[in-house]
């Protein structure tokens, strides 16, 4: 397999996996990710039954790296981390698909398969990847990066004085954002929850009845926000 054209995918896929996750989260809109859910399992189908090369998201990852050097890596330990993707979005078909279920549960899985599409596209790190090597029983080859066989030099992470600036930029954004919070803007909104002075027909109250996923994220304020609720 081409890492790069992995890696180009993951990066696609990622992108609009946050999308729909952020309307679900944000604005209690599931659609978006129930189609993400049904296209996933679709490109991962492909990539593990049939031939990755007829995955939709490699076929656009391998176009959008045309122009770069191809770095082949070992397809079984590929193959493993994509069944991984592959039962997280059998999982999510089940739950918010065919049952329709939102909720804490859909938040940790989509989450797991963010976290897991983030490692490949940003860092180069198949998570799946590592895990096949744990319970294989013959040697990993041909891994992205060398690193079955490569051994760094010491001191290839970064010296003190790297970790010493990263940990006072830490510190000051800390510092910032602390302040931020203590001095808010004066034109901010400040939605009352309990408020009830505007009159409303029982159609627009069932409307704005905040669904017990947004209770149990305590994202009451934002679901009304979002919705045009008060």
């Amino acid at each position: 397999m081409n890492e790069r054209a992995v890696r180009a995918a993951a990066g696609i896929l990622f992108f609009i996996a946050i999308v729909s996750f952020m309307n679900a989260m944000l604005l209690g809109n599931f659609q978006p990710t129930r189609v993400f859910v049904v296209a996933f399992l679709m490109d991962f189908t492909l990539r593990i039954f049939v031939n990755p090369k007829f995955s939709p998201s490699l076929i656009l990852g391998q176009w959008v790296v045309r122009q770069q050097e191809p770095e082949y890596v070992g397809a079984p330990q590929k193959r493993f981390a994509w069944a991984i993707g592959f039962t997280l979005a059998l999982l999510m078909l089940y739950l918010i698909v065919i049952k329709g279920v939102v909720g804490p549960v859909n938040m940790l899985v989509c989450g797991t398969c963010l976290l897991l599409l983030f490692f490949e596209s940003s860092f180069g790190i198949c998570i799946g990847c590592k895990l096949y090597d744990l319970f294989s029983k013959e040697p990993v080859q041909l891994c992205p990066g060398h690193v079955c066989s490569y051994t760094s030099k010491p001191g290839a992470g970064g010296s003190l004085s790297q970790g010493m600036v990263l940990v006072a930029f830490l510190v000051l954004v800390m510092g910032v954002a602390n302040w931020v919070y203590e001095h808010p803007t004066a034109n901010r909104m400040v939605i009352d929850l309990n408020a009830s002075t505007v009159s409303q027909d029982p159609a627009e109250q069932e409307r704005c009845s905040v669904p017990e996923f947004a209770k149990k994220l305590g994202h009451e304020q934002q679901w009304k926000l979002h919705n045009g609720c008060h």
